[in-house]
């Protein structure tokens, strides 16, 4: 049973969201917030699997509650929900350490996918924000040298996350490397685990920023 804690200072839209992640047989809302210290007490005190954190809210927004929860406690996953795609706001999702960034437009179905993704240790980021992201790191200079962490991967592995960084899906990479989807998930959980990294979204940045990827490398 995956176990959710709701924080958005809208009431209607808390009770939207609880109708429909109780309707689920393997999840259940857990609690309750209005505002970002809410949520922060709240998820100390009653342990959720997830915190469905609203951007912006009056007082500490979702962006800092976020960063406090993923700094005291690591093993509650942030999926970030807000009605924006604002720059600042996916950086700063992103830099605080959430599990997951998705737009209040997303068709419910997502939604449930997912919280379901978070609670399983997969990173998640909405697709209409992924080209944005990747366009702002290919921008960049390239760093230099090339990160020395990268030689511990297998040349398969590298495959696998430099078309990670490129913002293709498992069933994109699997396709694109005639591999079984499954395998491709496999490889990406050996490259997050030797690389030290949480998510996909870290998983992206880095790759950039570990010159895996050169800025307007095709």
């Amino acid at each position: 049973m995956i176990r959710v804690l709701l924080a958005d200072d809208e009431t209607i839209m808390r009770a939207g969201l609880r109708m429909l992640i109780s309707d689920e047989p393997d999840m259940e809302v857990v609690g309750e917030a209005a505002d970002g210290d809410e949520a922060v007490r709240m998820a100390a005190a009653i342990g959720p699997d997830v915190v469905l954190m609203d951007a912006r809210m009056p007082g500490l927004d979702g962006i800092a509650a976020a960063r406090a929860i993923a700094g005291t406690h690591p093993g509650i996953k942030v999926l970030v929900l807000t009605t924006l795609d604002e720059e600042a706001i996916v950086d700063g999702a992103l830099r605080a350490g959430v599990a997951g960034f998705l737009l209040k437009v997303s068709p419910p179905e997502q939604l449930l996918e997912a919280l379901r993704e978070v609670a399983a240790g997969r990173g998640l980021l909405d697709p209409a924000v992924v080209p944005s992201v990747i366009g702002r790191y290919t921008r960049a200079p390239a760093p230099q040298p090339r990160h020395p962490a990268l030689d511990r991967l297998t040349g398969r592995e590298a495959e696998v996350f430099a078309l990670v960084g490129r913002g293709l899906s498992n069933s994109e990479i699997a396709a694109r490397l005639y591999l079984g989807e499954t395998t491709v998930k496999t490889h990406l959980g050996r490259v997050l685990d030797k690389l030290g990294l949480r998510d996909r979204s870290q998983a992206i940045a880095f790759a950039y920023e570990s010159g895996l990827i050169l800025p307007g490398e095709d």
